[in-house]
């Protein structure tokens, strides 16, 4: 249900604030090499196996495309919900 509550809020507030030039996207991200969450860790073989590469996110990645949707290449990118999964929901 948190997901779902995210995914209204991002386009609500996408339509609300778009005409000031403010952008509101959703990242979901999956399997990411974190601290909590560490690639080589007691969970990690099933994580991975469930992802197209094989393999987890790097955070790099996460932030790449972060940086991409806030910066003037990602201005007409609103309200929109992007799963950065390595293909786990594919």
């Amino acid at each position: 249900m948190s997901k779902s509550a995210l995914t209204g809020l991002t386009k609500s507030l996408a339509r609300e604030v778009g005409d000031r030039g403010i952008t509101v996207n959703l990242v979901h991200p999956g399997a990411v090499d974190t601290d909590m969450n560490p690639a080589d860790g007691p969970l990690a073989g099933p994580q991975r196996a469930a992802t197209a590469p094989g393999r987890f996110g790097r955070a790099e990645e996460v932030a790449s495309l972060v940086a991409c949707l806030a910066d003037d290449e990602g201005a007409y990118v609103t309200g929109a919900e992007l799963v950065m999964d390595g293909g786990h929901a594919a």
